[in-house]
C-alpha cells in the first residue's frame, strides 16, 4: 500500500507523476467539503506536498493525527506552521539553495528595470514618442553605488556577490546579527542603513517577526532619490505607506514581484511609471523550478523510504535526520 499524500494548491505536471508513483495522492484542489473529506481520509494521510505560498491551514493539520511530513515547494514557508508542526514531531522541508541565483537574477533585473526605467521607455517607444536621439529622458546608473540588503542569508549573499562582482557595488545589509566574516557593511538599524545607501533590496524571512519592518520610517529614510525593490514577501512592506510614499514622492521608485495580498495589487501603482511590478516570479524559470520540485518529491520520498529528508526548516532540524 502507498503512503496517502494530501497534496495542496497546484504543481507541475512532473512533481505530479513523481508523486502519484510513490503515494496514493488526495488532491486539494478537488475536495469541495473539506470536514467530510477529513472526517474520510483525516487518518490516512500521513504526508503534505504544499507551497510557500499555499501552506497548510492549522485547522487542516490539526485533523491529520498521523502528519509525518509536510514538505514546501518553495524556500519560504511562513504559511506553515513550523514551530506547531515540530511540536507534534512532524517534520517541514522546504527547497532552499536550488532558487538561490534565480531569484537573485530577478532582483538585479527588477533593479536595472526601475533605474534604467525599462518598462517607461518600452512603452514610449511604442506609443510612437521617440522622435531621434537624446529625446527619451536619462535614466541613471547602479555602477558602484551603495546597495543594501535586507536579509544576508543564501539568495541575500547571491544578490551581494552579482552586484559586486558585475557592477562594483557597495554592499551593505541589515540582518538581526551581523555575519562573522562578511566582508560588507553591517547596520544593526534599519533605518539608519536606508539613510546610507540609494537602493534597498529586500530578501529577509517573511512571517510575523519581519512584518512591515520596511515601514514609512524606513522608506522616508530611503527617499525620494531612492529605490525599494521587494523580492521577499509583500508582508515584510507596509504596503500601504509604499504605496502613499510613491504617489507622493517621499520615494523615488519601486520594483516588486510580490504583494501584501495577493494576486491583488494596489490599483494605485498601475500608473505610476517608476515602478516595475511583476506576479511573484522570483523563481519562475523553468530550470529552477524544475529542480524545485524535484526537491520538494525527493523529501517525501527519502523520507518513507530511508527515514531521512535533504532539507529540513530550521525549526525541525533537530527531528530530521540528513545527510
Amino acid at each position: 500500500m502507498k503512503p496517502d499524500l494530501l497534496l495542496i494548491g497546484g504543481t507541475t505536471p512532473r512533481v505530479i507523476a513523481a508523486l502519484e508513483d510513490a503515494f496514493s495522492v488526495h488532491r486539494g484542489n478537488d475536495v469541495e467539503d473539506w470536514n467530510s473529506f477529513l472526517d474520510e481520509n483525516g487518518e490516512k494521510i500521513v504526508a503534505v506536498s504544499t507551497t510557500g505560498h499555499d501552506g497548510l491551514k492549522p485547522e487542516i493539520m490539526e485533523r491529520l493525527p498521523n502528519l509525518k511530513i509536510i514538505s514546501g515547494f518553495g524556500v519560504g514557508y511562513d504559511a506553515i506552521d513550523a514551530n506547531g508542526a515540530a511540536q507534534r514531531g512532524i517534520i517541514v522541508t522546504h527547497t532552499p539553495n536550488v532558487l538561490n541565483k534565480d531569484v537573485a537574477n530577478t532582483a538585479i533585473a527588477l533593479l536595472l528595470a526601475v533605474t534604467r526605467r525599462i518598462v517607461r521607455d518600452d512603452a514610449y517607444v511604442r506609443a510612437g514618442k521617440w522622435t531621434g536621439f537624446g529625446s527619451a529622458p536619462l535614466t541613471e546608473s547602479i555602477e558602484g553605488k551603495t546597495v543594501g540588503i535586507v536579509g544576508l542569508g543564501r539568495i541575500g549573499e547571491t544578490i551581494a556577490e552579482k552586484l559586486s562582482a558585475a557592477f562594483d557595488c557597495q554592499i551593505a545589509y541589515h540582518a538581526r546579527n551581523e555575519r562573522d566574516g562578511s566582508p560588507y557593511t553591517y547596520y544593526a538599524d534599519l533605518v539608519e542603513m536606508a539613510k546610507a545607501v540609494k537602493y534597498m533590496i529586500v530578501i529577509t524571512p517573511g512571517g510575523a517577526a519581519t512584518r512591515k519592518l520596511v515601514n514609512r520610517e524606513v522608506m522616508d529614510a530611503l527617499g525620494p532619490e531612492g529605490t525599494l525593490v521587494n523580492v521577499a514577501r509583500g508582508s515584510v512592506i507596509d504596503e500601504t505607506e509604499l504605496v502613499s510614499a510613491l504617489v507622493e514622492a517621499r520615494l523615488g521608485a519601486a520594483g516588486l514581484d510580490v504583494f501584501e495580498n495577493e494576486p491583488q495589487v494596489p490599483e494605485a501603482l498601475f500608473a505610476l511609471d517608476n515602478v516595475v511590478l511583476l506576479p511573484h516570479v522570483g523563481s519562475a524559470t523553468v530550470e529552477t523550478r524544475q529542480a524545485m520540485g524535484d526537491l520538494t518529491v525527493e523529501n517525501l520520498v527519502r523520507y518513507f523510504d530511508e527515514g531521512k529528508v535533504t532539507s529540513p526548516v530550521p525549526e525541525c532540524r533537530h527531528l530530521a535526520v540528513t545527510d
